[in-house]
């Protein structure tokens, strides 16, 4: 696989996979279904799954193969679908090894903000000729996200996107401010606008909703649609070929199907705005 570049005069790139990685033969199932998709629909696929979902609701909930075998396995799907590949970290010591199975590594919102695991990642994707993902957190202003850009660029990693998945709006419910993200699309942080990209199935996410976090999963083809519409430069998608009975996120991910079908929505409507 040779490089892959994320920008306003570049395909649209769609990052997706299903939230925890349960098994090699799921994630090639997924991979290749949506690799499949992109490729007819002449856009750039980048498959995502986490090795260990850390920041789960319940202490009770599955959090996925751990670090070794998670890996193992994002490296042998990288490899045989001859596509990048990329995973959240959770801690500083993560991210050398994730870098040497995946090309991006990908930071949790609830962690946007958090110096030494941004630092951490930014030097592995630098040693590494890596790139980094930072999504933004949900209590933030697109503004504040210029501070994780610059920790970033002042360890080395020039390789920089943001991702925008939802604000907290009182109890119980996430929104997008379009707004913001065209804000985001545009800050004036070192090397010029990182790419942005949006994450349609967690921005459907109603929090709080007990030891299982709640979802809208019917609307996210509706803020896919929006977000390309505003000038993103990727999509983040989560999906499964049964979302009811995946490990993780089974209330927000979209079935195959219907992620194909915003692929294929997608990339129409880029072309129309080109």
């Amino acid at each position: 696989m040779g490089p892959v570049s994320i920008g306003a005069d570049q395909p649209l790139a769609i990052i997706a996979g299903p939230c925890v990685l349960e098994s090699l033969e799921l994630g090639l199932t997924i991979g290749r279904r949506l690799a499949r998709a992109c490729a007819d629909a002449g856009l750039t696929y980048i498959f995502k799954a986490s090795f260990d979902k850390a920041n789960r609701s319940s202490i009770r909930s599955a959090r996925g193969p751990g670090l070794q075998q998670g890996l193992a396995w994002l490296a042998e799907i990288r490899e045989i679908l001859g596509c990048p590949a990329t995973t959240d970290i959770h801690s500083p010591e993560q991210a050398e090894p994730a870098a040497r199975a995946v090309d991006l590594l990908q930071i949790p919102a609830f962690l946007c903000r958090q110096t030494d695991l941004i630092c951490a990642a930014g030097e592995a994707a630098r040693s590494l000729q890596r790139a980094v993902n930072v999504k933004k957190g949900q209590f933030l202003s697109p503004g504040e996200m210029a501070g994780a850009v610059r920790k970033l660029t002042e360890v080395g990693c020039e390789n920089v996107m943001l991702t925008e998945r939802g604000t907290f709006f009182g109890y119980g419910r996430l929104v997008n401010d379009f707004l913001g993200l065209g804000d985001m699309m545009e800050l004036p942080c070192p090397g010029g606008a990182p790419p942005v990209c949006f994450d349609c199935t967690h921005s459907t996410q109603l929090p709080g909703a007990g030891e299982q976090t709640g979802g809208r999963p019917e609307r996210a083809p509706l803020l896919a649609r929006a977000a390309v519409a505003a000038g993103v430069q990727a999509l983040f998608i989560e999906c499964h070929p049964r979302p009811r009975e995946a490990m993780s996120d089974s209330s927000t991910m979209l079935d195959l199907d219907t992620a194909c079908g915003v692929v294929a929505q997608a990339a129409r409507l880029r072309a129309a705005l080109s």
